[in-house]
């Protein structure tokens, strides 16, 4: 019986990245967003994080799916993120609440369905961002929402004491994913300036972070910790 994996935005970038590590290790891999996943071998449920029937559809399904192949360990990965271009003294609530429909409630709806189905040795992995314990400007809602992930991956630790599934919120720094360049229009410059912010002069690659996300699977060590992915980012 093979352990299986459920990332969500494993369409592109950080959960791609992810899901190839985890279909290289002979997981079964399930992938939750609106495009599919272009690894081999993954399967996609076509899912809108922020739509609560999609998410009724897609949790129904995986809890049939995790329920009928009895992996004997889960990987959950909350990777979806939307970024928006906003600000506190700006921001629409419909903006505000679309962001956090994808980045928190989202997750909250996932925790709920398959967190009673999960056996020993799970993990709930958030994937989190340097945006969890600090701030710039523009990113209000996201900032925001990623501030709650901190608390969900804390709270997760503590609710699920003494059941052998282990948590962490893995915080990647500038990380070249289509939603990074998309959020900076694509600009080259502000790409290459935000790659100097670091120690190594570049962004940090999808690769690695997803070399991480599978090494948090496997350490339980780590319940409850922030883990930093930012190449040592320069402090402000």
């Amino acid at each position: 019986m093979h352990p299986m994996a459920i990332l969500t935005g494993a369409s592109s970038g950080i959960g791609a990245a992810a899901a190839e590590q985890f279909v290289a290790a002979q997981f079964t891999v399930i992938n939750l967003s609106r495009r599919a996943c272009p690894v081999p071998g993954v399967r996609t449920l076509t899912t809108d994080l922020s739509d609560a029937r999609s998410m009724d559809e897609s949790c129904e399904a995986l809890s049939e799916i995790v329920t009928e192949q009895g992996a004997p360990s889960v990987c959950l990965v909350h990777n979806a993120s939307l970024m928006l271009k906003d600000r506190c003294d700006s921001t629409a609530d419909e903006a505000m609440l679309q962001a956090l429909s994808v980045n928190v409630l989202g997750i909250n709806t996932l925790n709920r369905a398959l967190l009673p189905l999960l056996p020993h040795t799970s993990s709930v992995l958030y994937v989190g961002s340097t945006l969890s314990e600090k701030a710039v400007a523009g990113a209000y809602s996201y900032i925001v929402s990623k501030h709650a992930q901190l608390g969900m991956m804390r709270a997760t630790c503590q609710d699920l004491m003494g059941r052998g599934i282990h948590t962490a919120l893995i915080c990647p720094g500038f990380t070249d994913t289509a939603m990074l360049r998309q959020h900076v229009g694509n600009d080259a410059d502000v790409l290459s300036s935000l790659g100097e912010m670091n120690s190594y002069g570049r962004l940090v690659a999808p690769q690695e972070i997803a070399d991480l996300i599978f090494w948090a699977h496997h350490h339980p060590a780590i319940n409850g910790a922030i883990m930093h992915a930012n190449l040592g980012q320069l402090e402000h």
